[in-house]
């Protein structure tokens, strides 16, 4: 018998209201064992999910409270729809997180190496996938599981340079801009892969002409939209602040996300290529840093909900045959190498020494968010099977866990990693504690205003943790909170000016809390 859409809903209510709680649970755990806490999302999604625990009956819910569904996907359609809104939320803030201005900066560098990693992962992947499914390079399987190893999750990387003092390096700034190319050329890649995709939905051939027609067609529309954004961004920034403060223009711009990623759905292209775009386009626009910090909420509710959904479409039981198991430990060997030899190899031929290109190639390690969303896209279609997400799922797993102590250990080797020194480069750290995280939170606040006001470009490096970055000329830093502390990093060179700054907000920060104490007192 069909359920209604009341029941259908009152699950999905229940449904959610289990993975609020089992995501943020298994998120705290896997951060305080020291391991990323989206690892710990992505298995609450397996433990409780329809492979597992979900699908376990009890009172009212004789098939459990995600019981497996027939079809491509194992969760509901409305859990799934939810889930692929996340990813447009997930994509929009790496879009706004994307430094159009380093980008341009190191351009050469940057794109060098982050074009080899592309290049080494998208063929070394395919190539893999070819001998083990014993197929053609041009399989479709093929060329998503190649795609889905040239991702790198930088979210992870930044974490662990700011950690180790390092975001500012010579390292530290071509792996960041090196990250924005392999986010772009993604993107591109994914772009093609789904229109010849489409083109086979629709009965195409796929001969060396009809290719190329697709993958121009694909690499057009995005880069025509993609360069019309930017052109205009100053025009949407103005329109979307037509709807009012700062909370009504950030959903504003949502909702321009959401568009995007419908129009590039329509054009046979995936939702996340379009909602990408949107956030690339703001990012260079004055309004993108309250955006970053206005869509956080959103990010923090919606973003968990894609990884436990990803979670619940693994079959824990296809991940113990052995021909995953070894097709897994291959890719993840594969996607290892590729970004130290893809990374590390070109590195070394633009001033890098051997210190220097190994970490680099150990921060382009990690992958993530982007394989995982391209890896639902292939499942939901039907194009990689349950074997082949536990293989992309294996490989995601491992590289994530994998990245922080080789990056680490890299990073320990002392000595310059460049072949030549760099003046300028050590930098310092400020630490100040305000007791509470909410309060410590207030006054990064305050400190990015001061910032904005003062003409640099502020954004947000890590949506998660809340990590700005700040450039001017010659003048940079970076600031996050850790608990009720609030911690700054800056070259040697602009810690004067950096200290003086910080001493600037203290005064209007401590000025505020004087005058709020004084009209209560006045009120009581």
């Amino acid at each position: 018998m069909e359920q209604s859409s009341t029941q259908a809903i009152t699950i999905l209510v229940f449904q959610l209201a289990l993975i609020i709680f089992a995501v943020r649970i298994f998120g705290r755990l896997a951060a305080k064992i020291g391991i990323p806490s989206v690892l710990g999302e992505l298995l609450a999604g397996v433990v409780i999910g329809p492979y597992a625990l979900g699908s376990v009956g009890f009172l009212g819910f004789p098939n459990g409270l995600f019981p497996l569904q027939s079809g491509s996907m194992a969760v509901s359609p409305e859990l799934y729809a939810i889930g692929q809104i996340a990813s447009v939320v997930l994509l929009f803030a790496s879009g706004l997180e994307t430094d159009l201005s380093l980008f341009i900066r190191y351009s050469l560098s940057g794109g060098i190496i982050g074009l080899g990693g592309v290049i080494f992962s998208f063929v070394l992947g395919d190539v893999l996938s070819m001998f083990m499914l014993g197929t053609s390079f041009m399989d479709v399987r093929c060329l998503f599981l190649g795609i889905m190893s040239t991702a790198t999750s930088v979210g992870i990387t930044a974490r662990i340079l700011s950690d180790k003092k390092k975001m500012d390096s010579p390292e530290g700034v071509t792996i960041l801009a090196a990250a924005v190319f392999d986010d772009v050329l993604g993107i591109v890649l994914l772009a093609v892969v789904m229109g010849i995709v489409t083109a086979l939905g629709g009965g195409g051939q796929l001969s060396g002409g009809a290719v190329a027609l697709i993958a121009l067609k694909a690499f057009g529309i995005w880069l025509v939209v993609t360069v019309l954004c930017i052109a205009l961004s100053k025009e949407i920034a103005r329109f979307v602040r037509l709807f009012g403060g700062t909370i009504d223009f950030s959903i504003a711009a949502f909702g321009f996300a959401l568009f995007l990623a419908g129009l590039f759905e329509k054009q046979g292209l995936a939702m996340i290529i379009g909602s990408y775009t949107a956030g690339l386009a703001l990012s260079r626009t004055d309004i993108a840093p309250v955006v970053q910090e206005r869509i956080r909420p959103l990010y923090k509710f919606f973003v968990p909900v894609f990884f436990a959904v990803m979670g619940m479409s693994v079959d824990v039981t296809q991940l113990l045959h052995a021909d995953v198991l070894l097709f897994g430990a291959l890719y993840t060997l594969v996607a290892v190498a590729a970004k130290l030899l893809g990374c590390g190899g070109p590195a070394l031929t633009l001033g890098f020494n051997m210190k220097g290109a190994l970490r680099i190639g150990a921060g382009m390690v990690p992958r993530g968010e982007v394989a995982l969303i391209v890896a639902g896209i292939g499942l939901s279609a039907g194009i990689i099977d349950q074997k082949l997400f536990g293989v992309v799922i294996l490989m995601t797993l491992v590289t994530t866990l994998l990245a922080p102590p080789l990056l680490s250990l890299s990073l320990k080797v002392k000595g310059s990693g460049t072949r030549t020194p760099v003046e300028g480069l050590e930098t310092e750290s400020m630490e100040y504690d305000f007791g509470m995280p909410d309060v410590a939170y207030m006054a990064l606040q305050l400190l990015v205003h001061d910032l904005l006001r003062k003409g640099f470009y502020v954004q947000m490096r890590n949506v998660t943790d809340g990590m700005f970055q700040a450039r001017k000329k010659i003048i940079s830093l970076s600031a996050h909170t850790d608990g009720g502390l609030l911690l700054i990093q800056a070259p040697a060179s602009s810690v004067l000016f950096v200290r003086e700054l910080v001493y600037d907000m203290l005064e209007q920060f401590y000025g505020a809390f004087q005058m709020e104490n004084r009209a209560a007192k006045q009120d009581g």
